[in-house]
């Protein structure tokens, strides 16, 4: 996996802000983010302030191949990804897309994350509506410019069609299996660089 950034990336320029008139109280909206395996973005989401609830699934294909085993074959056009459901009155999209790009995974890897390799395993934000879109779109060419990271970005910008809940055993993977040496491998230290990078952003999560 690559190493873990020792601070987040700066935040976007460009952002969704919720009205302060017109804006329903309670209101909630929908991202969906790939990077890499799905139990490890789903960590990293479900503790984050604002967030709601998440679920595990898969983006990018038809209903017809979205099932895990099919998915791993690599041909079915999915990527593992996660529904995030948040409250834009209390984390906006930019701050999701600062911790997608921080924390969440490493988006110069093409079509790969650490040992995981695959198109399934892609950097991909799949945008519900205009406004997601031109905000990933604006963010990337933010960070490319600004020569963030040592590579270009790869990460896939896509509206989003479908998105097909995973299967139960997928959902809270992670919690469900701390002692799994992947999860101990891989997505601990993830929680861990949420906690690190944005500690009044970080709660508790306990399924």
């Amino acid at each position: 996996m690559a190493e873990m950034r020792r601070e987040p990336v700066p935040a976007p320029l460009h952002d969704i802000v919720a009205p302060e008139s017109g804006w329903e109280a309670g209101q909630e909206e929908t991202a969906v983010f790939a990077g890499g395996c799905f139990w490890g973005v789903q960590s990293v989401f479900q503790r984050v302030k604002g967030v709601l609830r998440t679920t595990t699934g898969y983006s990018g294909g038809s209903a017809q191949t979205a099932d895990y085993r099919t998915v791993c074959g690599g041909n079915t056009g999915h990527a593992e990804a996660l529904e995030v459901v948040y409250d834009p009155e209390k984390v906006s999209y930019g701050t999701l897309l600062r911790i997608f790009f921080s924390v969440v995974h490493d988006p110069t890897q093409l079509n790969r994350q650490g040992a995981d390799t695959g198109t399934q395993y892609r950097s991909a934000i799949f945008s519900t509506n205009d406004q997601q879109r031109e905000a990933a779109e604006a963010y990337v060419k933010q960070l490319d410019a600004a020569h963030v990271f040592d590579k270009p970005i790869v990460t896939q910008i896509a509206p989003l069609e479908h998105f097909y809940a995973g299967e139960g055993y997928h959902q809270d993977y992670a919690i469900k299996n701390p002692h799994n040496p992947y999860i101990q491998v891989c997505d601990i230290p993830k929680i861990a660089a949420l906690e690190k990078q944005f500690p009044a952003l970080f709660q508790e999560y306990r399924g």
